[in-house]
């Protein structure tokens, strides 16, 4: 039996891959799925389980260090493995920096706390037992985490770090048989958007991107999910992004432009 962790899987991208490796795997998959919200765990779990597969909830806030941690210990105490860690827990943000009080930009670090050192301390505890089963690790990043985008310094900011720490972990791991892969979704049809934070550090309501061309979290889930099965290093996943990354390094006030493009004219800094 394959064992599974997966942050984040509550909602949006996080429950949609354990529905279709569910779907995939049946009988053959253990899913351990973490998030905030106990209620809607449940009910992802109760969906993967009328697929044949075994779905253990553990209420996580990666926030918290002896959060992941405990996930980790309960993963391991309930099916005795681990084959893959899908770092998938995430929040949003989408404010300009000017826009931002002295006395409300502690949120920044908050963020990073969720967006980072959620997936750091939930690495860091599984990383033993991926090393026995020769496993994969997984981070979803965003395409802000190659390409920093007006109005989300701070979101930016947790998702390059993201790539860069997962990039050197991939170097530190190349013989120990654990495959590495940075997901970087662009847009997709998810509610992170509308959950993130704004210049108080609150609930946003609204998204600042325009949504046009969002891809649809099926979709997203099931690049993620084959980039992770073909070991890859990293998935770009639509072709502004793939262009834009190259772009960067001989054009880039060209990207900054496309970059102020994708935003929506009420927030675009004046």
């Amino acid at each position: 039996m394959k064992i599974i962790v997966i942050t984040g899987a509550s909602d949006g991208i996080g429950a949609e891959m354990a529905r279709q490796l569910a779907t995939r795997h049946g009988a053959d998959l253990g899913l351990v799925l973490a998030a905030r919200d106990e209620t809607r765990l449940g009910q992802v779990a109760a969906q993967c389980a009328a697929l044949g597969s075994q779905a253990l909830v553990v209420k996580t806030d990666v926030s918290l260090e002896p959060a992941c941690r405990e996930l980790i210990s309960k993963t391991v105490t309930h099916f005795g493995r681990i084959d893959a860690l899908i770092n998938n827990a995430g929040m949003s943000a989408q404010a300009l920096f000017s826009d931002v009080k002295a006395e409300d930009l502690a949120w920044y670090e908050q963020l990073m706390r969720i967006n980072l050192w959620g997936s750091v301390w939930c690495t860091h505890a599984a990383l033993p037992w991926l090393k026995q089963s020769r496993g994969s690790i997984v981070a979803v990043s965003s395409l802000a985490g190659l390409i920093g985008v007006p109005g989300r310094t701070a979101y930016s900011a947790t998702k390059f770090a993201m790539t860069g720490f997962f990039e050197a972990l991939r170097a530190e791991l190349r013989g120990a048989g654990v495959s590495v892969t940075t997901t970087y979704p662009g847009v997709v049809s998810t509610n992170i958007r509308y959950h993130g934070l704004n210049a108080a550090g609150v609930a946003a309501g609204s998204s600042g991107l325009k949504e046009d061309d969002a891809m649809s979290v099926e979709e997203c889930a099931r690049l993620i999910l084959q980039g992770m099965d073909d070991r890859q290093r990293e998935v770009v996943m639509t072709a502004k992004g793939k262009v834009g990354r190259w772009l960067k390094l001989m054009a880039p006030a060209r990207v900054e432009a496309m970059a102020l493009a994708a935003l929506k004219d009420e927030v675009k800094p004046h």
